[in-house]
């Protein structure tokens, strides 16, 4: 558990970076304000949420940033605690 908890080190830090990028213009405007605010702090159970996340395609992703979708309703298996709080970080201040 100590290690979920662990900061990124900035290579793991750029990679998950180019990882996050998006088809969509918008989805990349949530994920580099994501990473302005929180990418010095981001742990290892973050990124790897945020991973999971980026499976999603496009339009999915897009609506689970706008609270158009729940997590339940795009994916069941990603509902969980540690995906629901990276997906409230990419929502703040939308």
């Amino acid at each position: 558990m100590a290690q979920a908890q662990e900061v990124l080190d900035e290579r793991a830090l750029a990679m998950l970076r180019w990882r996050c990028r998006r088809g969509l213009l918008e989805n990349d405007l949530f994920l580099e304000r994501f990473f302005e605010r929180h990418g010095p702090t981001v742990t290892a159970a973050q990124a790897q949420a945020l991973s999971q996340l980026m499976e999603l395609g496009d339009h999915d992703l897009l609506d689970l940033q706008l609270a158009r979708k729940t997590l339940e309703q795009v994916s069941p298996a990603l509902d969980n605690a540690e995906t629901r709080a990276v997906l409230n970080l990419l929502r703040e201040n939308r």
